[in-house]
């Protein structure tokens, strides 16, 4: 089952009076494997983004602004994967190549860190519109 196979990993929060450090990722993490691009995605309350899949490409999926609902699923009406992260709960989410996914802010605005394993290209993509 390819849901199985999305990873959530717990990040480190480092204490400090003038403002948190938020660790993001470091090339010695078993996981991340090569670097492609590195995007951020402002997201407003209650609404969503996606359906979104990459073909070839894996996902690293962090929120250190806000809290946001993200949903997996390998087929867009199959089984859903649900994962909450946010500030509060500051976590890394693995996503693999070919699970569908979209995204929901949960509170005021929210901002989703993604990294990629490659330069972002249209033609591995595809997108499914929220109706």
């Amino acid at each position: 089952m390819k849901l199985s196979r999305i990873k959530l990993i717990n990040l480190r929060i480092i204490k400090n009076s003038k403002g948190d450090i938020m660790k993001y990722l470091d090339k010695n993490n078993p996981i991340f494997k090569s670097f492609g691009e590195v995007y951020f995605s402002e997201i407003k309350k209650n609404m969503t983004k996606g359906w979104i899949l990459h073909k070839k490409s894996s996902c690293f999926l962090a929120v250190p602004f806000g809290k946001v609902k993200f949903t997996f699923s390998e087929k867009l009406k199959g089984k859903k994967k649900i994962i909450i992260i946010g500030s509060k709960n500051y976590k890394l989410i693995f996503l693999p190549p070919k699970i569908w996914f979209k995204f929901t802010s949960i509170t005021g605005k929210s901002l989703v860190v993604n990294t990629i394993n490659k330069v972002h290209d249209e033609s591995e993509t595809l997108k499914f519109p929220i109706t």
